[in-house]
């Protein structure tokens, strides 16, 4: 019934935490990672889509090429790969703990002149990542017991007179 009401338009979900997106030369570059925080020495995927002008009209093929940096030295480096469509999504594997440095380099780009670099920060979990989210996960149990510890008592014996 909704669907139908041409005022409604189209709805987009919210971007995830492990992303970005950049415009440079009049074409615009977007990264993300799946899952959000890739975890070390695990295969994550790789997103990127490259739209064009102000109406992000996707662009159907194009040439690019990655390089990933960490800690100021290049550490992998994916060769100039021609892409059929807008969308580029390939499997990587992180292999070090924190924030890296990811330069996207679109090569030929109509309009353009030269290499277009965009540049992202991406981080990766730590593997105490777990045990992080495990401690305040530990420590809210931990607070509704003893708030049960302290009020359960006075609300049974309210509830027995």
């Amino acid at each position: 019934m909704f669907a139908s009401f041409s005022g409604l338009g189209t709805a987009y979900g919210h971007s995830m935490f492990n992303s970005a997106e950049q415009s440079i030369g009049g074409y615009r570059v977007q990264v993300a990672t799946a899952p959000e925080f890739p975890q070390i020495d695990e295969p994550s995927q790789f997103l990127i889509k490259v739209t064009r002008g102000f109406d992000y009209d996707e662009v159907e093929d194009f040439t690019m090429g990655i390089r990933v940096y960490y800690n100021e030295q290049q550490v992998d480096a994916i060769p100039p790969t021609s892409v059929d469509g807008s969308h580029w999504d390939f499997d990587y594997v992180w292999r070090n703990i924190g924030n890296h440095v990811v330069k996207v380099d679109l090569y030929d780009m109509e309009g353009s002149d030269g290499i277009l670099t965009y540049t992202f920060n991406m981080g990766t979990q730590s593997p105490f990542g777990f045990l992080f989210i495990s401690a305040i996960t530990t420590g809210a149990f931990v607070f509704l017991g003893v708030m049960l510890y302290i009020y359960l008592p006075k609300i049974l014996k309210k509830s027995k007179q």
